[in-house]
């Protein structure tokens, strides 16, 4: 097909020009055969074969051609409205050639304005040619000729202000769905990039709560039974077998970090109190502190499990590394609000609002994924309070409510 008029074109345009395409050539046809056929020999006939010839070579050149740099949409439009003007003169049959026409100077004027300054100009070159041809006006001019293509030039420009409008609606939806396309495709990318981020790290919070802290717990052992060689061998010993423990639980740590990566969610609810009584004895066992454990044997889903489980792994080896305390104390309570757990320490202490680190940051975030909070409560020199909350929306099935 020829060129389409201008950046609102679009498929609309294609199909109405193939449909009127047909008609023109079947009119272009018939008007040329009309021509030989019917008038007599000369000049006047020639030279409406010459205008018929030109329009329907330059059309055809346009369709067969679009992107051709001499017969441009401007170019045909140009002759059109001369041979249009010239058929009128010549001849009084002009009109369903000007009526079957009347698309073209919307599809290949470009914009409304263009489309309706070359049909102005084909309608005067009409209407002067008919006043020629008929020497001057006439009752039957403005009765018939007048009136009629003015009516024709109306409904075309009609029709033609409202084929641009609906293209150009169709342009903006086009635009606008394609402007939404790309939004949807850059949410979806941020969407991405923020879970892979979010993923990096909750496997670094896990790493750090879980391996990172077993190894740490290895190395103190390690430097404390080698210190203890010649002097303490039981003691030593003692301390291997934690070690070898403590590597053990580290394997198995890893093992369960990895699966929950394929099989999310599927690890089943359990009591909290047990998990952290062998946590303490385990703690106690190694640093030979007093810990005093006051654990409500209570049930409850494997995510706030394992965040408790992770706050008070957490809080003991802060204990183990900075307080330097002497006892500990650990209280589980269920309250009417949610889930309670409270480590305490006689050490040290420090200053919160100037702690740096992976660890109480971790604390938090783990706990604000549930719904819950971390508070901590610490000063110089009188020791550290921790407690972390998590929400429940009711008693868990089979709570006992046993004293660990």
């Amino acid at each position: 097909m020829t060129a389409l008029a201008g950046p609102t074109a679009d498929t609309f345009w294609a199909m109405s020009l193939r449909r009127w395409n047909a008609v023109c050539w079947v009119l272009f046809a018939v008007m040329a055969v009309g021509l030989v056929a019917m008038d007599r020999p000369g000049g006047s006939k020639y030279t409406a074969l010459a205008l018929l010839g030109g329009v329907v070579l330059c059309y055809a050149v346009l369709d067969r051609f679009p992107d051709n740099p001499v017969v441009r949409p401007h170019v045909y439009l140009s002759l059109l409205a001369v041979a249009l003007g010239g058929l009128a003169y010549l001849r009084g049959n002009y009109a369903a050639l000007f009526m079957v026409t009347l698309p073209h100077y919307w599809m290949f004027g470009r914009t409304p304005r263009a489309s309706m300054g070359f049909l102005g100009l084909a309608t005067a070159g009409t209407l002067a040619g008919s006043v020629l041809r008929q020497d001057g006006w006439s009752v039957e001019f403005f009765s018939e000729t007048l009136v009629s293509t003015l009516i024709v030039v109306a409904v075309g420009v009609l029709i033609g202000l409202w084929a641009h409008s609906v293209v150009a609606q169709s342009a903006e939806r086009a635009r606008l769905i394609a402007e939404l396309e790309r939004t949807q495709a850059q949410l979806s990318e941020a969407h991405q990039r923020q879970g892979a981020a979010d993923e990096r790290e909750r496997m670094a919070r896990e790493i750090h709560d879980t391996v990172a802290q077993g190894f740490a717990s290895i190395i103190v052992l390690a430097e404390a039974a080698r210190a203890g060689l010649d002097s303490d061998t039981a003691r030593s010993a003692q301390q291997l077998r934690s070690i070898e423990s403590t590597a053990r639980e580290n394997l198995t740590e890893a093992r369960e970090l990895v699966a929950s990566a394929h099989r999310p969610g599927q690890m089943a609810a359990g009591s909290v109190a047990q998990t952290l009584r062998r946590t303490l004895d385990r703690f106690a066992e190694d640093t030979a502190l007093t810990v005093n454990a006051d654990l409500e044997d209570l049930a409850c889903d494997q995510q706030t499990r394992i965040a408790l489980l992770r706050c008070t792994q957490e809080s003991l080896a802060n204990v183990r590394k900075h307080a330097r305390a002497s006892t500990v104390g650990v209280v589980l309570a269920r309250q009417a609000y949610g889930v309670e757990l409270e480590i305490t320490d006689d050490g040290t202490g420090f200053v919160v609002e100037e702690s740096v680190g992976f660890g109480l940051d971790g604390m938090r975030k783990r706990l604000a994924e549930l719904g819950g909070k971390l508070t901590v409560t610490s000063s110089v020199g009188d020791g550290t309070r921790v407690l972390a909350w998590v929400p429940t929306a009711s008693r868990a099935p089979g709570e006992s409510g046993a004293k660990a």
